[in-house]
């Protein structure tokens, strides 16, 4: 069964890759979206057996003996257990729902089998990595989603801005994919394999250990810890390593719904968890996991409240969500992280999807200062994106079974981290104004997108667009039909039409997955009480006492995430629906702060001055002065000009006259006589 979920896409993206225009849109779509949902429908059972303990403890299932070099042997292992099966869920049902999506989003797209192509090859590399029982196939995989990921982004090659933003990606990814590098090259050299099990079965032996490393001596397992994390931090876009996935989003909607919502960018949280009997060894790693993710969770929350574009106001959802969970893994509360993993990936797929739904039926205008007053046209759009922005922004009510997924998934994790005392107390303050400040831009979006009035006027994009549709349609004679771009009002202008079906059934599964989840599953990920015991067969650490302990926090804490969500809706409330001149009045009043957070921090700024700039001066120094100036000099152009005066030279003994030539011949003959004399 593993065998199926694993390479059922890689067989898919093959035959839509090779096949492409030769074997059709239709044939194309079908294959890969048929491959995805089979491989969903073979994920959910093992699943739902780890949840009910049908299944006592993971297994694995070899496929072929991979690498061998001496002592070194990489077998090509699938691994299945309660971690794994979690991701596999993950992965394999929004994978499915994002293909099926794309049929309607990129039904005008001309080079379709390629893109779905690309959305296979991406999951099969995911599902790799998640099903990796050694250090290199784990490695493999988070390569494979680089690369897939690379594609994705600059699948509309054409265009300047998405393969700048995919170059970004894949350049900044490389650099955490070298810390990930060096701390597997360390865990070979210091336990002698790399197999997962083994190395996790030793890791508490090399407690307190020192290791050489740029002529120090640390502690082996911090030294280990970090320089594995520094790639966790990379792909998934922690401070510091998160200026490309902001970018990313110049890749098609579906594209940041199961990359940069739910899968790749998950990859981070789940290795940090997959390897917690390292990190626990180390408490200064795991004091860096909390102090990153707590302070990554309220920067991008921060960045995502002034951003206009809607997909990017998500985008730096993920980013601070990501955040929630590694700081949750830092304080030991995997369950409560891999719990809000997996919500996360219901809601934030929802919120993605949803907003690609908007842009569809904007004529792809993705600034919501020229949206409003589209619930009504877009209906089953609003009711989705409400579900998703109930979700993430935790509504519930503590104490009860009453509560959205975000609210369940969440308010363990803050929960969690004011249990663990010390530096958890630093993260639940981060996290709880993370939670204010998320409250206040998922209902921004939400009030300036479907409230308010229709600014669609206001945008020459939108306008231009529809206007273009409604001629063309009349040229052809079908000015009725026109299709899911627009309809024509009665007042004469146009109004945004609802997305096709293919569209809206994937938005209606995640709005289960967005208010369900949370309340079907807690008992399973966080609840030690709970029947299910889902973590007792897994090898992931699980901290039963935190969880226990989470549960016994005074009722303040309980009350505060909901506080200040009701505190965000109600500034966003009375910013963009009651008073809507007070956004514009905030920034010329606070203008400095404004540009501060709309330009990011200013960290692409400081980046491209202390890292690109001198880059391109060293890549233009060594171009003119050692490239041309010394190697062209007094290489092939140097030796190209000794040439050319060399024949100058001999250019003027061509006379052209016999006697000339005679003489030269006498001369020379003469010469060879006398040296033939004088031997």
């Amino acid at each position: 069964m593993i065998q199926l979920i694993v390479f059922l896409p890689l067989l898919a993206a093959i035959i839509a890759g090779l096949g492409n225009k030769a074997l059709g849109n239709v044939p194309a779509k079908i294959i890969t979206t048929g491959a995805l949902f089979i491989s969903c429908a073979l994920s959910w059972p093992i699943f739902i057996g780890f949840m009910t303990g049908g299944y006592e403890e993971g297994f694995v299932v070899p496929v072929l003996n991979w690498l061998q070099s001496g002592s070194f042997n990489a077998m090509w292992e699938l691994r299945v257990d309660a971690l794994t099966a979690v991701m596999l869920v993950v992965v394999t049902t929004v994978s499915a729902l994002v293909h099926l999506y794309s049929w309607g989003y990129m039904d005008e797209e001309p080079d379709q089998p390629r893109f779905f192509a690309y959305l296979s090859l991406f999951t099969f590399a995911m599902l790799m990595l998640v099903t990796a029982n050694n250090l290199l196939q784990m490695f493999f995989g988070w390569e494979g989603v680089g690369l897939a990921s690379y594609l994705l982004i600059g699948f509309w090659f054409r265009k300047p801005s998405a393969n700048a933003a995919a170059i970004k990606a894949f350049v900044v990814n490389r650099v955490g994919d070298l810390g990930f590098m060096m701390g597997m090259f360390a865990t070979y050299l210091v336990f002698g394999t790399i197999s997962i099990p083994e190395i996790l079965n030793a890791a508490p032996s090399m407690a307190g250990s020192t290791i050489g490393f740029l002529g120090y001596r640390f502690e082996t397992m911090t030294v280990i810890c970090l320089l594995l994390f520094v790639g966790a931090m990379g792909k998934s876009a922690q401070l510091g390593l998160h200026t490309w996935l902001p970018d990313a989003m110049e890749g098609p909607t579906p594209v940041s719904a199961l990359i940069h919502a739910a899968t790749m960018v998950t990859a981070g949280v789940f290795m940090v968890c997959r390897l917690s009997p390292m990190f626990e060894t180390s408490e200064t790693a795991m004091h860096v996991v909390t102090y990153v993710g707590a302070a990554t969770c309220l920067f991008a929350a921060t960045v995502g409240t002034v951003q206009n574009d809607i997909k990017r106001v998500i985008a730096y959802s993920t980013c601070s969500q990501l955040g929630y969970m590694f700081f949750a893994a830092g304080v030991g509360a995997y369950g409560a992280a891999m719990f809000h993993l997996f919500t996360h990936a219901f809601f934030k797929a929802l919120l993605f999807l949803g907003a690609g739904s908007v842009i569809h039926a904007m004529h792809h205008e993705q600034d919501m200062r020229y949206y409003g007053a589209l619930r009504k046209e877009i209906p089953i759009t609003f009711w989705a994106m409400t579900a998703g922005t109930l979700a993430i922004t935790g509504v519930g009510i503590p104490g009860t079974l009453f509560g959205f997924a975000g609210f369940f998934s969440k308010d363990a994790i803050l929960e969690a981290a004011y249990a663990a005392g010390g530096i958890g107390h630093t993260a639940f303050a981060l996290g709880i104004a993370a939670a204010l400040l998320t409250s206040f831009y998922s209902w921004r979006l939400v009030f300036l997108t479907f409230f308010g009035k229709a600014r669609w006027a206001e945008s020459e994009h939108i306008q231009h667009a529809l206007h273009h549709h409604h001629e063309s349609a009349e040229e052809e004679g079908d000015s009725h039909d026109h299709h899911h771009h627009a309809a024509h009002s009665g007042t004469g202008g146009y109004r945004p039409h609802e997305s096709p079906w293919v569209m809206l059934l994937p938005l209606v599964v995640l709005s289960m997955g967005a208010v369900f989840a949370g309340l079907i599953f807690h008992g399973a990920f966080v609840d030690p009480e709970g029947g299910a015991h889902f973590w007792e067969v897994s090898t992931l650490f699980f901290d039963e006492h935190l969880m226990h302990e989470s549960h016994l926090v005074p009722m303040w804490v309980k009350l505060a995430p909901g506080a200040v969500m009701l505190t965000g809706l109600a500034i966003a409330w009375l910013a963009y629906i009651k008073n809507t001149d007070w956004p514009a009045r905030f920034v010329a009043q606070f203008h400095v702060l404004y540009d501060f957070l709309l330009n990011k921090w200013y960290f692409d700024e400081l980046y491209n001055a202390i890292f690109v700039k001198p880059a391109f001066a060293i890549g233009r120094f060594l171009w003119k002065r050692g490239d041309e100036g010394t190697i062209d000099r007094f290489g092939p152009n140097g030796m190209a000009a000794l040439v050319v005066a060399g024949g100058r030279v001999t250019r003027k003994l061509q006379s052209g006259y016999l006697y000339t030539y005679a003489l030269v011949m006498l001369i020379g003959l003469a010469a060879a006589i006398t040296w033939a004399i004088t031997r």
